[in-house]
C-alpha cells in the first residue's frame, strides 16, 4: 500500500451478530420467569378490570381519559388541575431508577425494562417453535427449505400475534375497554385507535424480535447513565478472575490439577447471556444484569464439584478482601449505606406527600374570578354590583346541589350584600356528575351602605354541598363605588 494512502475507518457500527440464548434453570431464571408473567399480566390484564363509580362515571378501574382530561385509578380520580401527583410520580420513578441501580446495578434491565420483559417473551416462542441455541443455530445457518420456511412463519405469525396484543392492550388503557374492543373488530373504532395499534405492533414484532438486545446497547441512554449511578459499594455481576484463572478445559477421566482455576472454560455463561457477551472479560456496557451467567456457572460448577459461586452478586470494594481469601461484607451493607438511604429518604417523602395531599384534597373544587371591565355596575336602584366568574367542578358520580353564601373578612355576615346566581331561583346550583359548571355570580351591594360607597372590600365565598357537610372557602374583593 502506498505510504500516503491510509486505510479506511472501523465502521461506526457492526454488523449484528444473532444471539441464541441457551436455556437455563436456576433461582434467577426463576425470579425472571415470575416477574415476567407478574408484569405481562398486569399489563395486558388491567383495562379489562371494572371498578363501579355510579352510573354517570366510566366503570373500567384504570383510564386515562384524555378526551375529558381526567384519570382514574380504582377509587382515585385526577383532574387536570391535579397534574402534580402525575409529576410526582414521574419524580418517585426516576428516584427509584437511581436507588435500585445504585444498590443492586442494573436491576431494572435485567428484570422490569419493557424491552427486556418482551425480549423473555419472544425469545420463549422462538425456542418452543425452533429448539434450543444449537438447533437454533443450525436453522440460522441452512438453506431455505421446507422445515426452515415453516418454522419461521410459525414463529414470525406468533410473535406478530403478542405484537398486536400488545398494541390492543394499549389503547385500552385511554378508552373503555369492552366498547373499544367491539369497535375494532367491527371496523368502526377512530383511525387513530388503528394507527396506534399498528405503530405499537410494528414496535414491539421489529423490538422484541429482530432487534433485542441493540435497543439496549444502542437505543437506551440507560447503560450510559447508569455510570454515575454505581460505585464500589454498589452490587454488580462479577467474574472472580482470581478463582477461575487460569481457565482450563475438564477432558473427560481426569481430574483438575492444582494449578488450574475453577473456570473449565464451558463457555456456559456465554451461551446463556442475552446479550451476547462474555461475563468473563470483566464490566462490560452491554451487561444488563440478568443473572443467567451466575445460574448456568452454579449448574456447572454443581456437576464438577466446585463451589458455586464463581460468577455472582458482588461489590467491587470486595474484591481485594475476597482476593486475600478473606470473607465480604454483609450484602446489606452494601445495599443500606449513606447513599442509597438518600434516594430512598427522597422517594420516600415525595411518596407520603402525594398520599398526604391526595387524602387531604377537598371534595369540592371551584375557584371565582371578578369581572375587571368594568370594576361594578350601578343598577337604576342605586344598587352596586360586582359580576363575578364562578367555576364549580362536582368531583362526585351523582347530581348534586351546591349553596353558595358570602361573609365578611372576619368570618360574620355582610349587611346588605345579596348574592345571585344568573339563571337560578335562589343562591343553590345543581352541578351534573364529574362536570365543571361555569356560572355568572353577582354581589350586589343595597344603595348607601359603606360596602357599597367604599373602595374595596375583602370577602369569603363559601360552596356548601347541600347533602353533606363538605364545604369549601375561597376568598374575593367587593368593589365599591370609591375604586376608580
Amino acid at each position: 500500500m502506498n505510504s500516503t494512502e491510509q486505510a479506511d475507518p472501523p465502521p461506526l457500527y457492526v454488523a449484528r451478530e444473532p444471539v441464541f440464548p441457551k436455556r437455563v434453570k436456576g433461582e434467577f431464571r426463576t425470579l425472571k420467569w415470575v416477574l415476567m408473567a407478574l408484569m405481562l399480566g398486569i399489563y395486558y390484564l388491567t383495562p379489562i378490570l371494572r371498578w363501579d363509580r355510579g352510573p354517570a362515571l366510566p366503570d373500567q378501574a384504570v383510564l386515562l381519559d384524555l378526551a375529558n382530561r381526567r384519570f382514574f385509578f380504582f377509587m382515585i380520580e385526577i383532574w387536570p388541575h391535579e397534574f402534580y401527583f402525575v409529576a410526582g410520580l414521574l419524580i418517585m420513578a426516576g428516584l427509584g431508577l437511581f436507588l435500585f441501580t445504585s444498590a443492586a446495578g442494573r436491576v431494572w434491565c435485567g428484570y422490569a425494562c419493557p424491552q427486556t420483559v418482551w425480549t423473555d417473551l419472544f425469545i420463549l416462542v422462538e425456542r418452543w417453535v425452533e429448539g434450543d441455541r444449537n438447533a437454533r443455530i443450525r436453522l440460522l445457518r441452512q438453506n431455505w427449505n421446507f422445515e426452515k420456511f415453516r418454522k419461521r412463519i410459525t414463529k414470525w405469525v406468533l410473535w406478530l400475534l403478542i405484537a398486536v396484543a400488545t398494541g390492543g392492550a394499549w389503547v385500552f388503557y385511554f378508552t373503555d375497554a369492552p366498547t373499544l374492543a367491539k369497535a375494532l373488530l367491527t371496523g368502526t373504532a377512530h383511525p387513530v385507535a388503528y394507527t396506534t395499534i399498528a405503530v405499537m405492533t410494528l414496535t414491539t414484532f421489529g423490538f422484541g424480535g429482530f432487534a433485542r438486545e441493540q435497543i439496549c446497547i444502542y437505543a437506551c441512554p440507560w447503560p450510559r447513565i447508569q455510570a454515575a449511578m454505581i460505585d464500589e459499594d454498589t452490587l454488580t455481576i462479577v467474574y472472580r478472575e482470581w478463582r477461575g484463572e487460569p481457565r482450563g478445559k475438564l477432558k473427560k477421566g481426569q481430574p483438575i490439577t492444582a494449578d488450574q482455576g475453577d473456570c473449565i472454560d464451558c463457555n456456559a455463561c456465554f451461551a446463556v447471556c442475552p446479550m451476547g457477551i462474555d461475563i468473563r472479560d470483566g464490566q462490560q456496557l452491554e451487561c444488563i444484569t440478568c443473572g443467567l451467567c451466575i445460574d448456568a456457572c452454579n449448574e456447572m460448577m454443581d456437576k464438577v464439584g466446585k463451589p458455586r459461586g464463581l460468577i455472582g452478586y458482588m461489590a467491587l470494594k470486595d474484591e481485594n478482601e475476597e482476593r486475600a481469601g478473606g470473607h465480604p461484607r454483609n450484602v446489606w451493607k452494601h445495599i443500606f449505606r449513606p447513599r442509597t438511604l438518600l434516594y430512598f429518604t427522597l422517594w420516600a417523602g415525595i411518596g407520603v406527600g402525594l398520599v398526604v395531599a391526595l387524602f387531604m384534597r377537598s371534595p369540592i373544587d371551584f375557584n371565582v374570578t371578578p369581572n375587571r371591565d368594568p370594576l361594578y355596575v350601578i343598577q337604576g336602584d342605586g344598587t352596586v354590583r360586582n359580576i363575578y366568574t364562578l367555576r364549580l367542578r362536582n368531583k362526585a358520580g351523582d347530581d348534586t346541589t351546591f349553596r353558595v353564601s358570602i361573609v365578611g373578612a372576619d368570618g360574620k355576615p355582610v349587611d346588605g350584600l345579596g348574592v345571585v346566581l344568573e339563571g337560578q331561583d335562589a343562591n343553590t346550583v345543581t352541578v351534573q356528575p364529574d362536570f365543571t359548571l361555569s356560572q355568572r355570580l353577582y354581589l350586589e351591594a343595597a344603595p348607601g351602605t359603606d360596602l357599597a360607597t367604599g373602595d374595596r372590600t375583602n370577602l369569603t365565598l363559601w360552596i356548601e354541598d347541600v347533602g353533606s357537610t363538605d364545604r369549601a372557602s375561597a376568598g374575593t374583593v367587593f368593589n365599591g363605588t370609591s375604586n376608580n
